[in-house]
């Protein structure tokens, strides 16, 4: 992408508009605050760009001591802290998707506890046939995160616990909209 994803402008910009000051992190803050007890930012080397936005939004953050190992490694990071903040489950959204609805949300969230207690560790958005972002895990999939190598994806770790997953249809493309391009961010626009 050329910069840091977490700060392109939410909504988008288009030629002959202004930014609102809103980012792709502030706008993410915002949609998962209110269904979660606390939202916590997994940074890096990132930190003094992204903190003053973090606070601001009533979000704490955790630094990744070790960036370097690659996303999956913040995964573990966030993961540990939330078990350190005595929860036993997690919301998990990517900074490279634009935020989803919060009616998207809210199905994932009414499925949650039904599925847990069906014995699935993970629900998970899909639209269009494809799976997507934000996945709501339970602490058994939290534990599967926190023992996997971490050479490890957690792509790779939801296909080894495939049976524990429950996806959920939801009305909203960008559950499944990756932004890694200029060009991708621009489609946002059109």
């Amino acid at each position: 992408m050329g910069r840091d994803k977490a700060l392109l402008p939410w909504p988008p910009i288009s030629a002959g508009t202004f930014a609102s000051g809103g980012t792709f992190l502030s706008a993410a803050i915002a949609s998962l605050a209110p269904f979660a007890e606390s939202v916590i930012v997994v940074v890096g080397k990132n930190e003094p760009n992204l903190a003053p936005i973090i606070y601001a939004d009533g979000a704490s953050l955790v630094r990744n001591p070790a960036p370097e190992r690659g996303q999956f490694s913040s995964l573990q990071v966030g993961m540990q802290e939330v078990l350190n903040h005595g929860r036993d489950a997690a919301m998990i959204m990517l900074v490279d998707r634009p935020p989803v609805s919060s009616e998207a949300i809210e199905v994932l969230a009414q499925a949650f506890a039904p599925a847990v207690t069906a014995g699935k560790w993970a629900v998970v958005p899909e639209f269009g046939g494809q799976h997507g972002h934000p996945m709501l895990v339970s602490r058994e999939m939290i534990g599967a995160f926190l023992k996997a190598p971490v050479t490890s994806s957690a792509r790779e770790i939801r296909h080894e616990h495939e049976d524990r997953i429950q996806y959920v249809t939801v009305d909203d493309p960008r559950t499944c909209t990756n932004v890694d391009t200029p060009e991708d961010y621009a489609s946002l626009t059109s």
